[in-house]
């Protein structure tokens, strides 16, 4: 579903409402997803090495509540880092793949 939203959104958009709703579309998309995946994959990285940091021996180490929330941290920050924030690139590209292949329709 996710993959056919990536392709059909930029069809309808410019086919309906013509170019310039289109490229607005594909602005907005390629900001938006760029600003996302950089956050992702920044947190995602900073939960990591708040667990290892922990797990040195600062804030009681292993086995304390502070590393047991840390290690709920690094639950989430793992796929952030090694899943959302790359695909999000993928899905900007596919994007302005699909918009400039079809922009002779559009014009």
């Amino acid at each position: 579903m996710p993959g056919l939203l990536a392709v059909g959104i930029p069809l309808a958009v410019g086919l309906v409402l013509r170019a310039e709703a289109v490229a607005a579309l594909l602005m907005v998309g390629t900001i938006t997803g760029i600003l996302l995946a950089t956050a992702m994959n920044n947190a995602g990285g900073a939960w990591d090495n708040a667990k290892k940091y922990i797990e040195s021996g600062i804030y009681g180490g292993k086995g304390s509540e502070t590393h047991k929330a840390a290690v709920v941290g690094d639950t989430v920050g793992d796929p952030f880092k090694d899943t959302a924030g790359p695909s999000l690139h993928v899905l900007i590209k596919l994007l302005s793949t699909i918009t400039l292949v079809m922009a002779p329709l559009f014009v």
